[in-house]
């Protein structure tokens, strides 16, 4: 679990945020052990944007995964931060 953290804390480097500045990252861990990360993309049309949960999992669909086993989520904020209510039904599908 250590190394999920560590990975999403890394991912979160990647975030493209220059409107909120809020930056997440995400580590997604399949049943077979492979890790896809994700940061979250802001866009000018804000509801375009796209979170860090939503990319490490279309990441992990587009090459084929479908069962997964645990994700770690990194923000740069300590509190306050939950996952995107944008995923609460897809994730669990």
């Amino acid at each position: 679990m250590k190394e999920l953290i560590r990975n999403s804390l890394e991912a979160r480097k990647f975030a493209y945020c220059p409107y909120s500045k809020f930056r997440v990252g995400a580590a997604l861990l399949t049943h077979d052990g492979t890790v896809f990360t994700g940061c979250n993309v802001e866009n000018a049309c804000f509801n375009l944007g796209i979170c860090a949960e939503r990319t490490a999992i279309s990441k992990a669909v587009s090459e084929g995964y479908r069962d997964f086993k645990a994700i770690a989520i990194a923000s740069s904020v300590l509190t306050g931060m939950c996952i995107c209510p944008n995923l609460t039904v897809p994730m669990w599908r």
